[in-house]
């Protein structure tokens, strides 16, 4: 089965597409959070990241085989490693990167981004978008540009940067997936966790990171949490949507996060935004609605 080979109206209206939406919306805007707590606590990085996806990829690729799901084919494997990289070393391990000076919420608000970027690689793609999906690129880049021109974020060039390269990553890698030879949904997700947590590992070890003593229960419960609830459920559901729904509706999750992650870091970190973030996050939000809603409405015309 090739990525995003189904989508009909009755999956999109289907229990299960609802429940991986649910978990993308939810289980992704507090994984943000999650990251903060595991840093603080003694984790770095591309360590942090490489440790929870080969645990749970590893862990993941484990069952399913004994539950006698097939191997991955040697092709399967190479996309599987490309898709490592681009959304777990250069996508989640930027992110981990950038959260060591800028705030959960507001990396969240960064990453809020991804389905614009996801249109313009659509576009070289040879999918052109619509006139009102340009309309919505347009407002989104325009938030874009305003969060980054003097709010918290300017603090942290490094924190900037970092989710920059996140997003155009991510975004990247979710549309090159599309019409790659690809395992099962489940397999895919381990496979990919598997490859790219092998990748961040070499990755930390490379740049010199090292965890010197066990990090404090609080980063453990973290860390746990990340990798049951942000990988297993969380990751595995974004697979699946993006095999069996539009890619507009799989990166709907972007309009979501900010508003959890944001709500989550003030109850539980303390974390504070000006008027000048939330307002340019309003106008990110309203270029991916807009995008969501033309691609929705060119999809019905066909």
């Amino acid at each position: 089965m090739n990525s995003n080979a189904i989508d009909t109206p009755a999956d999109s209206a289907g229990p299960r597409v609802a429940l991986a939406l649910a978990a993308v919306y939810l289980i992704w805007g507090s994984t943000y959070l999650g990251i903060r707590f595991a840093l603080e606590g003694g984790f770095t990085p591309f360590l942090l990241g490489g440790i929870r996806f080969t645990v749970a990829g590893g862990l993941m690729f484990a069952f399913l085989r004994w539950r006698g799901m097939r191997m991955p084919t040697p092709a399967q494997w190479r996309n599987a490693a490309a898709l490592g990289v681009l959304l777990m070393l250069l996508g989640n391990g930027m992110v981990n990167l950038a959260e060591q000076s800028v705030s959960s919420g507001m990396a969240a608000v960064a990453v809020a981004s991804a389905p614009l970027w996801m249109g313009v690689f659509s576009a070289l793609r040879g999918e052109h978008p619509a006139r009102m999906e340009w309309v919505g690129l347009g407002i989104g880049f325009l938030g874009v540009l305003w969060l980054n021109a003097d709010s918290s974020l300017t603090a942290s060039k490094t924190g900037m940067v970092a989710l920059l390269v996140a997003t155009l990553a991510w975004s990247f890698g979710s549309i090159w997936s599309r019409g790659r030879d690809l395992a099962p949904p489940a397999m895919n997700a381990a496979a990919q966790m598997l490859c790219g947590g092998i990748a961040m590992l070499a990755t930390g070890l490379l740049l010199g990171e090292r965890i010197h003593a066990l990090p404090t229960p609080h980063a453990l419960g973290a860390f746990a949490y990340l990798v049951v609830f942000g990988s297993w459920f969380g990751f595995s559901a974004y697979i699946w949507l993006l095999h069996h729904v539009r890619p507009a509706l799989a990166s709907s999750y972007a309009y979501v996060n900010p508003a959890i992650a944001v709500a989550l870091g003030a109850w539980l970190a303390h974390e504070r935004f000006g008027a000048h973030e939330l307002l340019a996050m309003g106008v990110i939000l309203l270029g991916v609605v807009a995008i969501t809603v033309a691609k929705a409405t060119k999809a019905k015309a066909r």
